[in-house]
């Protein structure tokens, strides 16, 4: 396999190389070959150019002038492989010094090729809208979602799908979808909201208690998921979808809280003390509680924080947050749900979990179980 050098390679991020690759070589292909066709072109979904946190690195794999190509369902069935063919003949072999052809590794992972000339094993894929959101959130774009089906969506696939870029949306589906996707409904955002104080409060003390007998591997490893847990609060109170574990800190350094929260998280995570460590988070409770009045989505509430009843461990009592929030709650099919559950990314921490949609139907009963279980 003749692999592409990425060595002294000037670097383009990957959506601007994706738009320069449709528009300077796939849109005029279209054009003259398929002049009547409707469709659309984007890149959504996964990778770390989607996300916009692609870097000279990301070339070395599943990387490079990729595009989806949206088709009307009787066109996806008519056209796909004449247009596969057509692309395959008269792609250049570069755009922006950039291979347009594609190899793979021996585990199918894709890596960008050199040819001198066609057939090119290009980057195009041939999708349908509803294929498309079928496959990545298990539900039809054109029908009404349920609560439940808000709360399967993996956060990871949301930011995917309203990140990126649709570079011409000929169809007029993918935009509208992308506008009904772009934050959580009202009330279902509260639910989450005070999911995550729940979490918070569960742990809070236990920064101290592991510590107060001796266990510092115990008392580092509560704060960094209390961390962890303060983080994602984040991004639900900015109206952000987080992404997966791997730019999960890249992503927060861009909300709006980073600045102030940032250099104390850093401590509470490397600290040689329960004490520094405990300091520092109690910081933290205090501006997170801040933000939450901000919202004004509750009555206000106090923010200093305190000792856990006569125990010398100091804490926001969280719960009272997720008691009021839960409480502002109005919708009636949201109010039926188990309290304190969330959504599938508050409750479930598997990588196989989160990136398997057939799983979800199976995630959405649970939550009818757990409802049945509360009226009984």
């Amino acid at each position: 396999m003749n692999h592409f050098s990425t060595t002294n390679r000037r670097f383009i991020k990957g959506l601007q190389l994706s738009e320069l690759f449709y528009k300077d070589a796939v849109r005029p292909i279209l054009a003259r070959h398929f002049p009547e066709l409707t469709y659309s072109a984007a890149l959504l979904g996964s990778g770390s150019e989607v996300l916009g946190f692609d870097t000279p690195q990301s070339m070395d794999h599943d990387w490079g002038p990729r595009l989806m190509l949206f088709l009307a369902e009787a066109d996806h069935q008519a056209c796909r492989d004449k247009i596969d063919q057509v692309l395959r003949q008269g792609l250049p072999p570069d755009i922006h010094g950039y291979p347009t052809n594609f190899g793979r590794y021996g585990d199918e992972t894709v890596v960008m090729e050199a040819v001198d000339r066609g057939p090119i094993n290009h980057g195009v894929t041939f999708l349908t809208v509803r294929g498309f959101f079928r496959s990545l959130l298990n539900v039809d774009p054109d029908d009404e979602w349920r609560v439940v089906d808000w709360l399967t969506f993996p956060e990871q696939y949301l930011r995917g799908i309203t990140g990126g870029r649709v570079f011409h949306d000929g169809l007029g589906q993918l935009e509208p979808v992308r506008a009904r996707l772009s934050y959580y409904p009202y009330d279902v955002w509260l639910y989450l909201l005070a999911a995550q104080w729940r979490r918070i409060s569960q742990e809070e003390a236990f920064v101290g208690r592991c510590g107060q007998v001796g266990d510092e591997l115990g008392s580092r490893l509560v704060a960094a998921r209390l961390v962890r847990d303060l983080m994602r609060l984040c991004f639900l109170m900015e109206r952000q979808y987080a992404p997966y574990i791997k730019w999960f800190g890249t992503a927060f350094a861009q909300l709006e809280c980073a600045d102030r929260l940032g250099p104390g998280f850093m401590q509470a995570v490397s600290a040689t003390s329960w004490q520094e460590r405990e300091k520092a988070l109690a910081s933290a409770y205090q501006t997170v509680a801040e933000m939450h009045n901000g919202l004004g989505i509750t009555e206000p509430l106090p923010t200093p924080v305190s000792r856990f009843f006569d125990r010398p461990f100091l804490v926001i009592n969280a719960n009272r947050f997720a008691n009021a929030i839960r409480a502002a709650i109005t919708d009636p099919e949201v109010g039926a749900l188990p309290e304190n559950v969330g959504s599938i990314d508050q409750f479930v921490d598997s990588t196989d979990v989160l990136d398997s949609p057939e799983r979800f139907d199976r995630l959405k009963l649970m939550y009818h179980y757990e409802e049945s279980l509360d009226v009984d």
